[in-house]
């Protein structure tokens, strides 16, 4: 929150953002576009690398943005009518629908999801790749633009037995 609490930590937060585990998302850039994605741009991760490499400077007071209200945005529950996928268990569409989210269930930490979902005509959707899941950050992944789903696309969980995906359907 001040600068005082981040100083001693520079190096550190240089570090976790370089490595992309900060601040934590946990789905892999460049599968899809999700609402509320917290991950850094290339600028901005730049910005804080030279701070901490030109000696993590405070800067001038007058320049400083108005202290952040924190809140903790309910984000919109998942559907109860959500459709479970199992890892072992490939689901098949019965009629067209459009994805709309996907929470992961049961996933270990450390471990990884892919939900795909191969149509009828051979094309692929790829709807996330989750890598060294954190438990911390179970969430709802909502789509920033709904994903179109023909009849007879088949939703594949690649994940450790037991792991499953909810899936909000429309």
């Amino acid at each position: 929150m001040t600068y005082d609490d981040a100083r001693p930590w520079a190096k550190a937060i240089r570090e976790e953002v370089l490595e992309r585990r900060m601040p934590p998302w946990g789905a892999v850039e460049g599968i899809r576009a999700y609402r509320d994605d917290p991950s850094l741009t290339p600028i901005e991760v730049e910005m804080i690398v030279s701070w901490v490499e030109g000696g993590a400077p405070e800067g001038d007071a007058i320049y400083l943005p108005p202290a952040p209200v924190l809140r903790d945005p309910a984000p919109p529950p998942m559907p109860a009518s959500a459709l479970a996928v199992e890892s072992s268990k490939p689901v098949t569409l019965k009629r067209a629908t459009r994805a709309l989210a996907v929470t992961p269930r049961d996933l270990p930490d450390g471990a990884s999801m892919e939900v795909t979902a191969y149509e009828p005509d051979g094309a692929v959707e790829h709807l996330i790749w989750l890598r060294k899941y954190r438990k911390t950050w179970t969430r709802t992944f909502w789509f920033r633009d709904p994903v179109a789903l023909p009849a007879g696309t088949r939703l594949v969980v690649d994940a450790p037995t037991g792991a499953a995906a909810a899936v909000a359907l429309q």
